[in-house]
């Protein structure tokens, strides 16, 4: 656990970080199409190992397909397996959202909860899937949405020095503001994607990097 110094420092830090976003991002969004909640797990799930884009171009037919929630509960999963099969993972995805469905009709009544203890109980669903999901559809706030991007800047700019999402995450909610953590995630999945990329580049060119003087250049 770190030391009360630590934490406040890490406080400023991230305060600093966040006034850089802001001027960066004022609303960044996430870029997943869906028209109700249940497309939006079901493209949030789908979303794991893969790009929105794809996401974007394999629901766009997946959602003309089955346009009730019920119809998921009827398709075979060797259809279904083909239907998702650009997006990757595609045997795992297909066995998790079929499973979902199911749960949330049997469950849930057919509509998907509003609860993070809720919402991990169904297949396919951690916290990053259920923070998203949650925020998303119901405007409910449990904690913040660790992807990939959200991991690896993190610890980039030296807010955590974890390398397990659950960790990370708990380490963001302690010194980032509750209003702040679903602008967090978004506004660090953009800035990840337009400024600073996994693949190697200068980081002295990074806003945050000018802005804050707070990178930890380590990767």
């Amino acid at each position: 656990m770190a030391k009360p110094s630590e934490v406040k420092n890490l406080r400023l830090k991230a305060a600093k970080i966040l006034r850089v976003l802001k001027k960066l991002f004022p609303n960044p969004k996430m870029q997943l199409r869906y028209s109700d909640n249940w497309e939006l797990l079901v493209s949030v799930i789908l979303s794991a190992q893969c790009t929105d884009k794809k996401v974007n171009e394999v629901t766009s037919k997946l959602f003309k397909k089955y346009k009730r929630f019920d119809d998921y509960l009827r398709v075979s999963r060797k259809e279904f397996e083909k239907d998702i099969k650009p997006t990757g993972f595609y045997h795992s995805k297909t066995k998790n959202i079929l499973a979902a469905a199911k749960i949330i009709k049997e469950k849930f009544k057919g509509r998907l909860p509003k609860t993070m203890e809720e919402m991990l109980i169904i297949p396919g669903v951690g916290r990053k899937t259920a923070n998203v999901v949650l925020w998303n559809a119901y405007r409910v706030v449990s904690g913040v949405a660790v992807d990939t991007h959200v991991r690896r800047l993190a610890r980039l700019l030296g807010l955590t020095k974890e390398n397990n999402p659950e960790k990370i995450e708990k380490d963001l909610m302690e010194i980032v503001p509750k209003k702040d953590w679903p602008y967090l995630t978004y506004a660090l999945i953009q800035y990840g994607r337009e400024y600073c990329p996994a693949r190697p580049h200068n980081h002295d060119k990074c806003p945050l990097s000018r802005g804050t003087q707070t990178m930890n250049r380590r990767t």
